[in-house]
């Protein structure tokens, strides 16, 4: 069906809806925050309580080289015991029995070989660290605190071996890691939910995994919208390159999205229309067309479409005309609306898309949030709205960024943050709570000398 055919939508010849009387008003930054969390929390309970087997409630199994920053699907259980069997903790002795000890001629047990024999009473064998300990072991004695004699044989007396003396008292099992000392076999070692880091991947590995379950990343489609937009070459004539394309795919992949598309729409209701009603991803992002100018037909349409707005406007600058909708259909999908400029639509995937995304995937409610950092200069502030502010943080606090209008990229580009500014600004000193950035940063770097920023 088109956006002609809609039965919710007039013909052509209908004059459209007029605005209504009473002023639009926008949802509290906080509010908006928690009304996208929520969403993506409900999308997610409604898939599971009608015990649906959607795509995003099917675990995947997925090599532990591909799996760094997915959400486990289950538990992560110890597949055996850790150690799996008594190792040495150090370089040095396998000992039996009290000392002083002879020294077996054999060469030293070393890790990833087995030992060759028992060590009997009086015995000594050389041991690296991780060698598993021969049967008999008493005790391991590091190196440092032992020293060997010649044996009796060298010194002429007949006696085999040289023997070893230990240079302080030996407990009984010193240095020695005992099996199943960090976990037995079907220990839960992290609950499903967790999020799979690098630590995460090296003990799924020690705990016998060669994959592991996680849960699939949510479908995202984007629609960069606009007849201004370049995809190459320099501005000219009225034409623009697009920021946001090349720029939102990566951000929402860090975010734990898996992007479908990244598609550009004229601006064109019917094009867009058929584009929001036949996408199957599970989050829709746009840009542009979310405001009341000539071409902004996203209201329109998402009218047309059946769809419910959640938030329809945020008190934040910038990023004020963000929205996002419940699209209609039996499996609960969304839509962020992001506004044209680069650094407002910033400020909309903060908001709205990254906490749904967090809750879509069974993870944190709030992500990325660092509270109680001191600003270190005063920030101008909006009379009545949340301001978003690029920062660079330091060991002494926050450095607010230059170049923090809507349209501008050159903050957000050097910075590891927002400060999340409160209405009427904040003084120096002032603590405020920082949005990190999905990917590592450099803390306390600032920009090229000679660059001004700050």
């Amino acid at each position: 069906m088109t956006l002609k055919e809609s039965a919710l939508v007039a013909p052509d010849t209908a004059p459209l809806p007029q605005p209504a009387e009473e002023p639009h008003r926008a949802t509290a930054w906080p509010v908006a925050r928690t009304t996208a969390a929520e969403a993506g929390a409900a999308a997610r309970a409604g898939r599971l309580g009608e015990g649906a087997r959607g795509p995003l409630d099917v675990p995947l199994d997925v090599p532990l080289g591909a799996a760094l920053g997915r959400v486990l699907a289950g538990p992560l259980l110890a597949l055996t015991d850790l150690p799996s069997f008594d190792t040495s903790a150090m370089d040095g002795w396998a000992v039996a029995g009290a000392g002083p000890w002879t020294v077996r001629e054999e060469g030293a047990v070393l890790a990833g070989h087995a030992p060759d024999a028992v060590l009997a009473d009086g015995e000594a064998v050389r041991i690296a660290t991780g060698a598993r300990v021969p049967a008999g072991t008493t005790a391991v004695i590091r190196t440092e605190h032992s020293r060997t004699e010649p044996s009796r044989t060298e010194r002429g007396d007949g006696a085999p071996g040289p023997l070893l003396h230990a240079l302080r008292e030996v407990r009984a099992r010193q240095d020695i890691r005992p099996r199943g000392q960090e976990c037995r076999a079907g220990d839960q070692l992290l609950p499903a939910g967790s999020a799979v880091t690098p630590a995460v991947l090296g003990l799924a590995a020690a705990a016998g995994y060669d994959a592991l379950p996680v849960l699939p990343r949510p479908r995202v489609e984007i629609l960069v919208l606009g007849d201004e937009l370049l995809t190459a070459g320099l501005p000219h004539e009225g034409l623009i390159r697009d920021a946001l394309g090349p720029m939102l795919g990566p951000w929402l992949e860090a975010l734990g999205a898996d992007v479908l598309a990244t598609r550009r729409i004229g601006d064109d209701a019917e094009e867009l229309y058929a584009a929001v009603t036949g996408s199957t991803a599970d989050l829709l992002i746009t840009t542009g067309g979310t405001a009341a100018g000539p071409v902004d037909h996203l209201h329109r349409v998402l009218d047309a479409a059946g769809a419910t707005l959640l938030v329809d406007g945020v008190k934040v600058r910038p990023g004020h005309p963000m929205l996002l909708a419940r699209l209609s259909g039996e499996d609960p999908r969304h839509l962020v609306g992001l506004p044209g400029n680069p650094l407002a639509a910033v400020s909309g995937l903060l908001t709205l898309a990254e906490p749904l995304l967090a809750a879509l995937t069974g993870g944190a409610r709030e992500p990325h949030r660092a509270p109680g950092v001191p600003v270190q200069d005063e920030v101008q502030g909006h009379p009545h709205d949340t301001r978003l502010v690029p920062v660079v943080r330091r060991a002494d606090g926050a450095v607010p960024l230059h170049y923090n209008g809507p349209a501008m990229l050159r903050g957000i580009a050097a910075a590891d943050g927002l400060a999340v500014v409160p209405p009427g600004g904040a003084r120096p000193g002032q603590a405020l709570e920082i949005l990190g950035l999905p990917w590592p940063t450099a803390a306390g770097d600032v920009p090229a000398e000679g660059v001004c920023f700050t």
